[in-house]
């Protein structure tokens, strides 16, 4: 096992590791830098370099000690942080430059082991099924390995069940992989005592249950830092979230609340002044209740049933404009009106129903909302039978236009894996856009952006 002076020395590695991630995100540039999933070839070398500045910084200060601090030497790990986040040639370049101070300590091997490090790093960064997935590497191999068992063991294979799945499995992967570049450390050392490479404790250790101990190490000493960066980006996304409800109203505003929106209603409402004084009375009300709704300030999320009411005001409108030609349906089940739903979920798409699927269409068509429970998940439906979307369209609906992409990326940042949206659509058959989130658990009148949910 372990003496007290080893497990100090293990515990200080993951210690500054820590730190160094923390020091890193008070710079701005460095967050930018950090936090981004996809980064040019300029990009990715800027990264390589400032990680070899960083850890390659950390083997010399070890190296000036005379060994005295050798917890803080962190040019491995380094090396396969850089190839996690920046792919090959941020792994390669920094593994390269971090040896540096060990190489021209005699430590020839270094070199050679720091890039395989960072080449390895940067098979995790290709292994990833999704981009974003990699900030979500998780140390605890036995926790991994629970995960991955759970969810083979299950017989729902839904969207929601093959993401976990896939995450499972590329973090046990993760987990081997960097278990391995502690191998290669050890297999150096060994093979290369003298001149092979640095090594944190005398060679042969007293036992190999040390080997286990420094791998545990490694394993976090790679992950925590990634896993801190994690939580800034989580809260840059959060912002990102409240950013995108705040464009969602002003979008509303704009789109709706424009001069012609208000010409074609002013009039209206003067033409049924004359003819149906209630019927115009009706109207302003509405009218007076969506300005109130889209001026006011407002919770991240509502139940359902403001949301509903919300449509209803938009939509009496609508049809007074449209007349007969627009129709809409609703077919909701009494228990999802008070369930919490994202503030301004529905009308961008029902606006989309109406602007771009039926108001070309000659003879006009009808929107249908429904609303259901699955379990504890809500599910909304929102379908139109109009002119359809082209597909070549449909394929970049979710990276492109401000209304379902808007949308799909709040319940992104809020649900994370919880959630699922689709899009179907034909030309000349309609659209139909699925929405399905889980519970929200209701804490009173005001609901904070971190709300909780079960699912």
């Amino acid at each position: 096992m372990l003496n007290q002076d080893q497990l100090a020395a293990l515990l200080l590695k993951i210690a500054v590791s820590t730190s160094l991630a923390s020091i890193v995100m008070r710079f701005g540039p460095m967050q930018r830098m950090l936090l981004r999933d996809d980064r040019t070839l300029r990009e990715r070398l800027q990264l390589a370099f400032i990680f070899a500045l960083l850890f390659g910084a950390s083997a010399e200060f070890r190296i000036l000690s005379h060994d005295k601090y050798q917890a803080v030497d962190l040019a491995l790990e380094g090396s396969v942080i850089a190839g996690i986040l920046g792919g090959y040639v941020s792994g390669l370049i920094t593994g390269m430059c971090a040896s540096l101070p060990d190489m021209f300590n005699e430590k020839w091997m270094s070199m050679a082991l720091y890039s395989a490090a960072g080449l390895i790093g940067a098979l995790i960064h290709d292994l990833a099924p999704r981009r974003e997935d990699i900030w979500s590497f998780s140390p605890f191999v036995d926790l991994n390995l629970w995960r991955l068992f759970r969810q083979l063991l299950r017989l729902k294979r839904d969207v929601i069940q093959r993401r976990l799945l896939e995450l499972a499995a590329f973090n046990l992967t993760c987990n081997f992989l960097v278990v391995l570049v502690e191998a290669l450390r050890w297999g150096v050392r060994g093979m290369f005592q003298v001149h092979g490479t640095f090594f944190l404790f005398e060679y042969p250790p007293a036992n190999y249950w040390v080997f286990l101990y420094c791998a545990a190490t490694t394993l976090f000493a790679v992950s925590l830092p990634i896993r801190v960066w994690s939580s800034y980006r989580a809260e840059r996304q959060l912002e990102t979230q409240q950013a995108r409800l705040t464009e969602a109203r002003l979008a509303a505003l704009t789109n709706q609340i424009n001069p012609h929106f208000l010409f074609n209603t002013l009039n209206s409402i003067a033409t049924l002044i004359r003819i149906n004084p209630d019927n115009a009375r009706n109207m302003i009300y509405r009218l007076s209740k969506i300005l109130r709704r889209l001026l006011r300030k407002t919770e991240n999320y509502s139940p359902l049933r403001e949301e509903i009411a919300f449509i209803d005001d938009y939509l009496a409108i609508e049809m007074v404009r449209f007349g007969e030609k627009l129709k809409f349906q609703k077919d909701i089940e009494t228990a999802t009106l008070s369930r919490l739903v994202p503030s301004m979920i529905l009308q961008p798409i029902i606006e989309n129903s109406i602007r771009h699927g039926l108001a070309s269409k000659v003879d006009g068509g009808t929107v249908r909302l429904r609303a259901w429970l699955d379990g504890t998940r809500l599910n909304i439906s929102i379908e139109d039978d109009g002119v359809g979307i082209d597909e070549d369209k449909l394929g970049a609906l979710f990276e492109s236009g401000i209304g379902v992409s808007n949308v799909n990326e709040r319940l992104r940042v809020l649900f994370g894996l919880g959630y699922r949206m689709t899009v179907d659509s034909t030309p000349g058959g309609g659209t139909k856009t699925r929405i399905e989130i889980p519970e929200l658990e209701d804490v009173g009148d005001a609901v904070p952006a971190a709300t909780v949910f079960r699912g």
